[in-house]
């Protein structure tokens, strides 16, 4: 049933997309979706929520969220094939020529667009539909708890990548509503606000044991909320919901920051993985590409896995800010050991990036399907969330007692003292930034940093080696275009002002 749906929506889709086209024969629609043979069930309402999630996969199997920020940004970089690179090096077109040319589309910022939009209605399906389901009461509100949060989520993805987007805030039941104009970030922003205080009293608290692998929970919602006031400079806001969540005292930071991205301790690990893509290696179709993408190439590794295409490095000079203590720095690498236990230098593996560390964030050693990664890939981390107060904190009062406090936890579960105490205000809120760069590096986060402080056209001039030797970032990357598929589809859609 739940493919007869996507069925349904998708052939819906694609009627909308040709009527512009013969919108000169003067016909009448006089069709449109009915779902009065479905969501009747307990396992029907289970199976719609299945839906609403599976452009996740669609988002994270490229994995389009990580390289559209990590491959604009100062910490990784791709190797120049297929046209990823052409976010690296900032040449990318409104239509995203390259990557359709080399059938790359799902690791294009187009991927989001499709897959949130794709989410958004599903999500919208779940909200509608759902409360009149005669079941578990606590269940189904779990379920349009559900909703709102991925509408929020959903929304929140599409706002950071592309600016001003339109608000889907009903299903598509015919060509009536099939269009949509773009909203102001204000307005997106606010409905995702709204979202989110619908959606925490649904959802139940990660204290009652009784969360969904890959569900949120309440305070999962409540730190989504947090990072959507941060990147709307809401600092109030930012601060109160990330407090929130850390007074809960219900997540964790993992004792050994490795262990967080060890593929055989993710159960554990979740009590500082708040919320992350469950990557299944037993499934083509769940699982993330990462794994094969960090992979040092050329040959096989019992670190990495049997797989691996050496399509993602880090910058030397990345690797050479960290304090040589920091444990973090543990999860990068410039060598790596072959099948047969050989150590052998990053450098000589392959000659098309001699200067490229290595990412083992993502490794798996051993999937149950060869080139197929069961490591998580984070969106929510309890280390974000005390960044993002610690942050809003001094952005409010400057380098206060409790900003340093927010940040001291992190510092010390990397083995390193806290900052260094009187810093001023902005050199304290530089420290925090440059904090989150090495905490999150390569989790799909530091592109949007760089663009909500507005300091990537000055950053990353600087992020260059002998693969990159000169990058020049316009104002108009700050957004990417909106694909023109999408414009071409929806005679109420504007192109984004710098990209026109």
């Amino acid at each position: 049933m739940k493919k007869s749906i996507a069925a349904l929506i998708a052939l819906f889709i694609l009627a909308a997309a040709i009527l512009p086209g013969c919108s000169k024969l003067k016909e009448t629609p006089y069709s449109a979706i009915f779902n009065n043979v479905f969501y009747k069930t307990s396992n029907d309402a289970e199976a719609a929520l299945a839906a609403a999630y599976d452009p996740l996969a669609s988002m994270y199997l490229g994995p389009s969220t990580i390289m559209a920020s990590d491959f604009s940004a100062d910490q990784a970089y791709p190797r120049i094939v297929v046209g990823r690179n052409t976010m690296t090096s900032f040449s990318y077109d409104a239509n995203y020529t390259l990557q359709k040319t080399n059938a790359r589309l799902y690791e294009s910022p187009e991927q989001i667009w499709t897959s949130g939009y794709a989410g958004i209605e599903r999500a919208n399906l779940l909200i509608e539909n759902i409360p009149a389901i005669d079941m578990d009461t606590v269940r189904r509100n779990s379920i349009v708890g559900n909703g709102y949060f991925l509408r929020a989520f959903y929304n929140w993805m599409l706002s950071k990548n592309f600016g001003d987007i339109p608000l889907k805030l009903k299903s598509t039941s015919g060509v009536g509503n099939a269009f949509t104009a773009k909203s102001a970030m204000a307005d997106v922003y606010k409905q995702i606000y709204s979202d989110l205080d619908q959606a925490i009293p649904l959802l139940q608290s990660y204290a009652t044991g009784t969360i969904r692998k890959g569900e949120p929970s309440r305070e999962v919602a409540m730190a989504l909320y947090a990072k959507a006031a941060l990147y709307i400079s809401d600092w109030p806001t930012a601060e109160a919901k990330a407090v929130q969540v850390i007074n809960s005292g219900v997540y964790h930071l993992m004792p050994n920051v490795l262990d967080v991205y060890d593929v055989t301790k993710e159960d554990a690990a979740r009590q500082e993985n708040m919320w992350a893509f469950e990557s299944e290696s037993v499934s083509l179709g769940r699982h993330q590409n990462l794994t094969n993408l960090t992979g040092p190439g050329t040959f096989a590794s019992v670190v990495y896995g049997p797989a691996g295409s050496g399509s993602m490095f880090v910058y030397e000079a990345f690797f050479n800010s960290f304090d040589p203590v920091d444990k973090r720095r543990l999860l990068m690498d410039t060598s790596a050991v072959n099948t047969a236990g050989v150590r052998i230098p990053q450098k000589t593996i392959t000659p098309i990036t001699p200067q490229g560390v290595l990412i083992k964030k993502y490794i798996d050693p051993s999937p149950v399907i060869a080139g197929s990664s069961g490591s998580n890939i984070p969106i929510l981390r309890l280390a974000d969330i005390y960044l993002i107060a610690a942050e809003a904190e001094a952005r409010l009062n400057g380098a206060t007692a409790a900003a340093y406090n927010f940040v001291l936890p992190v510092r010390q579960r990397a083995g390193l003292a806290n900052l260094p105490a009187g810093l001023n205000q902005n050199d304290f809120i530089n420290a925090i930034l440059q904090e989150r760069s090495w905490e999150l590096f390569a989790e799909g986060d530091r592109w949007y940093d760089l663009t909500r402080t507005n300091t990537f056209l000055t950053v990353i001039p600087k992020a260059v080696n002998n693969v990159y030797p000169v990058r020049t970032p316009a104002a108009r990357n700050r957004y990417f275009p909106i694909p023109l598929d999408e414009i071409n589809a929806n005679p109420l859609l504007k192109q984004n002002p710098d990209w026109q």
